[in-house]
């Protein structure tokens, strides 16, 4: 099926492109940032705000993502909000690019940036529609090609088949630091970190330095040594792309955390490597949850959130009981309003929680700020222990 073109006057004369899925349903427009051909698993985020932290967010990595807001690049790109060195996504898809940026902040168009960083891209289509599509079929392999000379759709759906795809992919390595490096705590400095970078965005280090933590961020591939070494009073596991079924070495560093009892805190790919560690399940969701307007319930409160998510995975474990695993006591402590998803754990004889959200969110919302400040509390609740 093909969906006709549509698009701004400054994107009309661009090169031809075409979106192609994997169930074989075509959407034609014209090529927004790089001219080329990529492959990902095509995703939907609902965000209508904060462009720039979703492309430069390492989770992201090997996704194409398509935005529900149908004009994007309003406030062009500027040098202080990307989430990490480079822009992560495999491909993007919007429906009326801004054919003028506009913003004090603002030194060149979003489009620029796609063309410089070279992430292929596809503009003038009903994103709506695509929208719909993969709502109601799942999260699937795309492929975006673009330029003068275009294969035929046999051979770009026969290519789009052969791409691989997300479940059983092991991503975290791939975006992750690869040497060790220290966010200085701001002001006075009350605490040490070791966070295991996943895939970590900026915002996350810089909200816990704002907290007087210093921030030990270390590669995905560090061990229990590299760990202790650092001295922490606590210990974070970040976000990250991938399957977190590939994760043993996460899931087997986390359990040696556990086993010491450091306060311990993980965030969206974090929270699923806390889920398999304490022994239960992950699988992946339909569609995921991608956007900056999720409602979250705290059960520990009974405040509801609007949160930020981005997350194709998800925790099994069960929401209306304490489930008893090696390391004391578990239960379900944030949910999802839409469906139930698990959004948190915690540990209720060790202290250890997780949340699979952002709450360093740097576009918003932020009302789920106040975890890293549950974290510093456990972190200030050890070391009274200790004292003592």
């Amino acid at each position: 099926m093909t969906t006709s073109t549509r698009g701004t006057a400054a994107h009309r004369h661009a090169a031809p492109a075409v979106l192609v899925l994997e169930d074989g349903r075509i959407f034609r427009g014209r090529a927004y940032g790089a001219v080329g051909v990529t492959f990902g698993e095509a995703v939907f985020s609902t965000g209508m705000t904060g462009y720039q932290e979703t492309l430069t967010d390492p989770s992201y990595h090997r996704q194409v993502v398509v935005m529900t807001a149908p004009h994007v690049g309003n406030t062009g790109v500027n040098d202080e909000d990307p989430e990490s060195k480079r822009i992560w996504v495999a491909g993007y898809v919007v429906r009326d690019p801004a054919r003028v940026p506009s913003n004090w902040r603002s030194r060149r168009s979003l489009d620029d940036e796609l063309r410089e960083q070279g992430v292929v891209g596809i503009c003038g289509i009903d994103t709506r529609a695509l929208t719909r599509h993969l709502r109601e079929r799942g999260a699937m392999r795309v492929g975006i090609f673009s330029g003068n000379a275009l294969p035929d759709e046999g051979t770009m759906l026969a290519e789009v088949r052969q791409a691989p795809e997300m479940k059983g992919a092991d991503l975290a390595a791939e975006v992750a630091t690869k040497e060790a490096y220290v966010v200085p705590a701001v002001g006075e400095k009350k605490f040490t970190v070791a966070a295991v970078d996943l895939g970590i965005k900026g915002m996350t280090p810089h909200r816990m330095a704002e907290r007087g933590i210093e921030v030990h961020v270390l590669p995905a591939t560090a061990t229990v040594e590299d760990i202790y070494a650092v001295n922490p009073d606590g210990v974070f596991f970040s976000n990250g792309p991938g399957d977190p079924a590939t994760a043993d070495h996460p899931v087997s560093v986390m359990r040696a955390v556990l086993e010491r009892g450091t306060p311990l805190f993980g965030i969206c790919f974090g929270n699923q490597i806390l889920g398999r560690a304490l022994g239960f399940g992950t699988y992946k969701l339909k569609y995921g949850h991608r956007g900056i307007n999720q409602p979250v319930q705290d059960r520990t409160t009974g405040k509801v959130e609007v949160t930020a998510h981005n997350h194709g995975f998800a925790v099994d474990a069960p929401l209306e009981k304490v489930s008893e695993t090696p390391y004391g006591r578990a239960e379900v402590s944030h949910v999802c309003l839409n469906d139930n998803v698990v959004e948190g754990l915690q540990l209720l004889d060790r202290p250890a929680f997780s949340v699979q959200y952002h709450p360093e969110a740097a576009a918003g919302p932020h009302d789920a700020a106040y975890l890293f400040d549950r974290f510093t509390s456990l972190m200030s609740t050890a070391l009274e222990g200790q004292r003592a």
